[in-house]
Order: structure tokens, then C-alpha cells, then sequence
């Protein structure tokens, strides 16, 4: 059985980033929400189990809790925050509300140099953010660090097999904080960190192969690094059976489908190439609601997709490129959330066609996946292109979708792209292109005055597109960005540029 490192989400904005820390180390971890049964977690048969942090406080009516049977299970555990709080109130300890918050960074005192914090300086810097602290520890507790504020700025059980910390040691604020985390995972819950790219990959095509046998599989290549990824690890476990099928809808970027066509065809894969480039627009016509256009193109994608997947005799499964953070998203973890927008995933073709779902990238992070297709040697044109939307250029363009604008914005977004790929910070920018925005504003080229079109550049750096921060590009690259579209792109008079962090904004702004 695979080794695995349960994280419990208690609602912290950090839980992801836990796991995340701990695949780091080359074990899998797995996010489940705060009230798993504990029969699941039996069955999970973690080597240890980590509380995350969360808003809440224990004597808030309502907050989250845990079952006190997990203590009794054997696993060792790191309750983080809030999750050190919980520990200690359930086991007969007090919390009480702080005096003094601590939010931001902090020095904390180590009292006991072994377990966690084995070869961690006695003074180090970490990152807070709570209102409540440990006044009193449960029985059989020790406190293992101290800062000004908490006499109990870390604790553990004196049998060694539970600890909590105050402060997060997932986020990058706390200097040691991965030395911290590894000291957990190998040397107190004995994990090998065995957990690669590689091994992924070999896990899942075996799975594969024994899941489909000899039945026949339709997959929808978009281009872009989870459908190419997801074909390929279908590819290997069944080869001649896998069917792809490319749907043009008309809103890509440039020369893009032929290039799609040429790469996954040079792969070897079994693909079929619609052109519905009119079904698309004619749908879109006179919309201009962001929702509606994700929805008109996802319901116009299951119809074409349905079209040629019924064609193909034998077909019982449909694979789909659906990631961790998808995963995550749809069935929250932390109780009801709000909905951001809607996922462009084939949704609803399993139903109506009868097919069962094949979902080898469920489990993995977008940097993952990267690994994964690495491994299978996916072409870097691929592999490493920037992520882009299901619903594509429809929701770049803020308004209604035409041939005219779609025009404009493929243009504006190739010049961008190849500039940033002349410098060389393509690949240090996690998502860059345009938008067409649904204003005009007062322009004057030579000696006449112009009333023409705005292209906003959007350009972030980020690790799984989960939280994201915008890409310092230098001056001098963004002048000559817009010097280019402007004088290149008709109808186009001004260039802005993004400089919103996600949260509170969103990457895509539709």
C-alpha cells in the first residue's frame, strides 16, 4: 500500500499548501475534511495525519472538531495552529483567548531540540497567525518551544507521537519550516518518500490497464498539459484502443489548432480533428454574461464531443484531465463554499453516454502533472505552455464573442507571447496573455484622432494557480509589448496591465 500522509482540513487558507510541502518530500498526502470517519481513516492506513489550521476558535459554537477516537488510532500527528489548539483542548488542556494576537512573523525559543526540531537552531524565525494559545497543557504534554507571547509556542505528547506547533510551518514565512515538516515525516513517522513521477506514472497505467481491459476509451485533447498528460498515461496502459478527439472551437489562440494536430499525430495517438468553429459562434452570438458563455460553450462541447464519441464502437470510458485542486474545489472539504465559476471539464458526457470515468490525474497538482508528462516525455511545446481556459478566448473577450474581435485578441496575445519567450521569462511566469476589453478610449496616431479598443495584459507567477501574484515584468519589455500591439493589431489604441494578486482577484477575469 502506498505511503500516505493524511491532512485533515479544519479550514485554514493554508491546507493545501500542507500537502503540497509533504508531496515535496516525495510522500503522497492526501487532503480529506476535518470530520472523515474514522472507519476511512482506518482504511486509508496513513503513516501519520496532520491538522490543519482554520479561522475558527475551539469555544466558538459550532467550529469544527474531531473525533477523540484519531489519538487512539497509533498514527502519529501534527495538529498546526488551530489543529494544536483542538489537540489540546480535546485531550483536557486549556485554550484561551490571546491578549495579544500574534499575526506575521515571530521568533520562537526551542526547549527540546529532538523530535521536530531535531537540527533546528534553538532561536528561529516562524510565521503566526492566531488569536487563541495553549494556556494549559493536557496531561502527559510537554511544551517544546516558547515565544514571548505563548509559553506553548510547540508541544508534545512525552510518548512522542503527537505534536502541535502555533505557527505554520508549511508557508515559506518560516525559515526551517520544510526542515520542520521532513523532521515529521521521515523521522518520527518513518516514511521513505518514495512517491515520484516516475512511480506515479507506473502506478497509474497499471491501474488503467486493469480498469479498462479490453474496452475501448475516448479522451478530449484541448492542447494543454492535463488532457496531453492524461492521453498519454491512457496511451501506454491500452495503445490502440484510446481515441482522441480535438474539438476546434473556433476561440484558440493562433495558428493553435494545426499546432495541436501536428504535435499529438507526431506522438503516435489516435486522433480526430472536428472544425466547429461556426457551431461555436453562431451559440455565442449577441452574449455577453461570462456564465452563459461558459455554459453555452461547455453544453456546445458535450454535443460535437458526443458526435464523435458515438461514432467509436466499443467505448465504455471517458478519460478527463481533472486535477487535485478541480477535485478539491468541486466536493469542499470544508463544508459549503462559494462557487466560483464554473469548471470546464466534460461534464455530463459520462451520464448521457453511459460511459465510466477514467481519471488518472485526480490526485496530482499542475506542477505534478508537469513532472509526470516529463517523465513520458511530452514535448516542451507543450509541456511547458502557459494554462489556458476550457471555454478559451470567449471569456478574454469581455462582451459579446465575434470573428472581428476574436481576430484582434489572437494577434494581441501572439505578439505578448513572443515577446516574453525573446527575453526568456516565459517560463518563470506561470500564466501571461490578453484581454479584449469591452471600452474605447481617445487615441491619436500621426496627426488623427482615433477612438479604438483596449488589450489588457494579465501576467502571474504562481505554483498551482491557486493563489497567484502579478509577474514583475521590466518596463522596458512591457513598453515594447505595447508599442507592438498598438502599431500592429488594428483597432487597438491602448495597452493597460494587470497588477492584482489572486486572492482577492482571479487570473482569468471572466
Amino acid at each position: 500500500m502506498r505511503e500516505t500522509v493524511l491532512v485533515l482540513d479544519f479550514g485554514s487558507q493554508y491546507t493545501q499548501l500542507i500537502a503540497r510541502r509533504v508531496r515535496e518530500l516525495g510522500v503522497y498526502s492526501e487532503i480529506k475534511p476535518f470530520n472523515e470517519p474514522i472507519e476511512r481513516i482506518k482504511e486509508t492506513q496513513p503513516r501519520a495525519i496532520i491538522l490543519s489550521g482554520g479561522p475558527a476558535s475551539v469555544w466558538d459554537k459550532g467550529s469544527p472538531s474531531l473525533d477523540p477516537g484519531v489519538f487512539n488510532l497509533g498514527f502519529p500527528i501534527l495538529g498546526i495552529c488551530y489543529g494544536m489548539q483542538l489537540i489540546a483542548h480535546l485531550l483536557g488542556g486549556k485554550v484561551e483567548r490571546s491578549t495579544r494576537r500574534e499575526f506575521g512573523p515571530a521568533e520562537i525559543e526551542i526547549t527540546d531540540g529532538s523530535d521536530i526540531f531535531s537540527n533546528i537552531p534553538l532561536k528561529t524565525r516562524v510565521w503566526m497567525s492566531h488569536g487563541d494559545r495553549v494556556l494549559e497543557l493536557p496531561k502527559g504534554f510537554v511544551s517544546i518551544a516558547m515565544t514571548e507571547n505563548s509559553p506553548v509556542a510547540a508541544m508534545k505528547h512525552i510518548g512522542g507521537r503527537i505534536f502541535g506547533t502555533q505557527f505554520h510551518p508549511e508557508v515559506i514565512h518560516t525559515e526551517l519550516g520544510n526542515e520542520i515538516l521532513s523532521n515529521f515525516v521521515f523521522k518520527i513517522s518513518k516514511c521513505q518518500g518514495s512517491w515520484t513521477a516516475k512511480s506515479f506514472a507506473e502506478t497509474a497505467i497499471k491501474h488503467i490497464r486493469q480498469k479498462a481491459g479490453n474496452s475501448h476509451v475516448v479522451c478530449a485533447l484541448s492542447g494543454g498539459v492535463d488532457s496531453a498528460v492524461t492521453a498519454l498515461i491512457v496511451q501506454r496502459a491500452i495503445w490502440d484502443k484510446l481515441h482522441c478527439i480535438f474539438v476546434d472551437t473556433g476561440l484558440l489562440r493562433l495558428n493553435e489548432a494545426k499546432q495541436v494536430v501536428e504535435t499529438f499525430k507526431d506522438l503516435g495517438l489516435n486522433l480526430t480533428h472536428v472544425n466547429a468553429k461556426r457551431r461555436f459562434l453562431d451559440k455565442l452570438r449577441g452574449i455577453e454574461e461570462p456564465e452563459v458563455k461558459r455554459k453555452i460553450i461547455g453544453e456546445e462541447f458535450i454535443r460535437v464531443f458526443e458526435d464523435e464519441a458515438s461514432k467509436i464502437e466499443g467505448a465504455e470510458f471517458l478519460a478527463q484531465g481533472t486535477l487535485y485542486p478541480d477535485v478539491i474545489e468541486s466536493v469542499s472539504v470544508k463544508g459549503p463554499s462559494a462557487k466560483i465559476k464554473t469548471h470546464h471539464n466534460v461534464g455530463g458526457l459520462p451520464e448521457r453516454m453511459n460511459l465510466k470515468l477514467i481519471e488518472p490525474l485526480r490526485e496530482l497538482f499542475k506542477d505534478e502533472v508537469r513532472a509526470v508528462g516529463r517523465e513520458l516525455g511530452l514535448p516542451s511545446e507543450i509541456l511547458d505552455r502557459h494554462p489556458f481556459p476550457g471555454p478559451g478566448l470567449a471569456i478574454r473577450i469581455m462582451g459579446e464573442v465575434t470573428e472581428e474581435k476574436l481576430e484582434k485578441l489572437r494577434y494581441a496575445d501572439a505578439i505578448f507571447i513572443e515577446e516574453i519567450k525573446r527575453v526568456g521569462i516565459y517560463n518563470d511566469i506561470w500564466q501571461a496573455f490578453c484581454l479584449l476589453l469591452p471600452v474605447k478610449t481617445v487615441g491619436v496616431m500621426g496627426d488623427e484622432r482615433t477612438y479604438e479598443n483596449v488589450i489588457a495584459l494579465r501576467a502571474v507567477t504562481s505554483l498551482d494557480g491557486m493563489t497567484a501574484n502579478w509577474a514583475r515584468i521590466p518596463y522596458e519589455i512591457l513598453e515594447k509589448i505595447s508599442a507592438r500591439i498598438i502599431n500592429e493589431v488594428k483597432g487597438i489604441n491602448r495597452v493597460v496591465y494587470d497588477i492584482s494578486t489572486k486572492p482577492p482577484s482571479t487570473i482569468e477575469w471572466e
